[in-house]
């Protein structure tokens, strides 16, 4: 017997949902909830996807937010401080449906008791995709012979190109972030050799992980290509500098996925203007680029813009991370994914 579609099926009355909210930019939440994925949200909440809290402190919104249970959140999401933190008495749970927390959420929230979870886990799946596809295409050099190419210069003959490929090639990845150990697992089927740098792994960690765990000069000494995967904090600022870049060997590639402040792009385009390294980078410092940034005409280098994580349908991933915690929450449960105060110090 075939299960009944979601819109046939038996819903729980809105009494004994939990009310929601969503809190976040309107144009988001179809895309983020398209329909087959809305229907499973409403099983467990009692949410109206007519009506998105762009702005908290609306007094339109007073008498709905002061009967709010959980918190639907997404980019856009309005910031969380107290005073909207007393306008919702009954408030015990904000689901945000993308990966950092940081620009809305503020400690108020785990004062409070207030259980806060992220679909960053759902987010890391394609940014990792995403590096595994540049890695392998760095390792045969694919991008920047196709800008040969494209110039007018072939490979001289089509035949073998010294020094290419991916059979043994040191991978560096700095950080063992949600992304950074989604990239370990995608690399393992593959003839690469990842390595880590991170402070707050250690040996045991990193031996978990099936990598080795090296200092920072020595991965970057010894890695063809140097994956970036660590949060944006003060102490990461910069965290490869000109004498970071310097130590990588010629013909190097730098990924950058994280965060454009990451990487001092001066120090970089110093090393990229003499051909001895490439890079691929789907963030950058500013971002977006102006449009006479030399970083967007050099051969050597390939920009994206900030493409790795979800888009298109890969939105909808995140609103069923949603889905799964607010069912959760409505049986009782523990979220599966939750976000502590101090992971925000640490964490994109």
């Amino acid at each position: 017997m075939e299960a009944p579609a979601l819109s046939e099926r038996p819903r729980t009355p809105s009494s004994e949902r939990p009310r929601a909210l969503f809190a976040m930019t309107a144009e988001n939440v179809p895309l983020v909830f398209p329909p087959e994925v809305l229907a499973r949200l409403r099983e467990s909440v009692d949410i109206d996807p007519g009506l998105v809290a762009e702005d908290l402190t609306d007094p339109a919104l007073a008498e709905v937010l002061s009967r709010t249970e959980i918190l639907v959140t997404g980019w856009g999401c309005p910031r969380l401080d107290a005073s909207v933190l007393d306008a919702a008495p009954k408030l015990r749970a904000v689901l945000h449906s993308a990966g950092s927390v940081k620009g809305f959420a503020t400690p108020e929230l785990w004062r409070r008791g207030i259980t806060v979870s992220s679909a960053a886990e759902a987010n890391a799946v394609p940014v990792a995709e995403y590096t595994l596809a540049m890695i392998l295409l760095a390792g045969k050099e694919v991008l920047v012979r196709r800008e040969r190419l494209r110039a007018g210069r072939p490979s001289s003959g089509w035949g073998i190109v010294p020094g290419i490929g991916n059979h043994g090639r040191r991978v560096g990845l700095i950080g063992a972030s949600r992304i950074g150990r989604k990239v370990i697992e995608l690399l393992r089927p593959f003839d690469l050799r990842p390595a880590l740098y991170d402070p707050y792994v250690d040996e045991a960690g990193a031996a978990a992980l099936g990598v080795p765990l090296l200092p920072l000069d020595e991965l970057l000494r010894g890695s063809g290509i140097v994956s970036v995967h660590a949060p944006e904090t003060p102490e990461t600022r910069h965290l490869l500098g000109r004498r970071e870049l310097a130590l990588m060997p010629d013909g190097a590639v730098l990924l950058n996925t994280a965060r454009g402040s990451l990487v001092d792009h001066d120090a970089l385009l110093a090393e990229l203007r003499t051909g001895r390294l490439s890079a691929i980078l789907d963030v950058t410092d500013p971002e977006p680029l102006p449009a006479d940034s030399p970083l967007l005409s050099l051969p050597n280098v390939f920009v994206t813009p900030h493409l790795a994580g979800s888009q298109g349908n890969e939105l909808a991933r995140l609103g069923e991370a949603v889905v799964a915690e607010a069912a959760r929450v409505a049986a009782g449960e523990r979220v599966a994914h939750p976000v502590t105060e101090g992971e925000l110090e640490r964490t994109a």
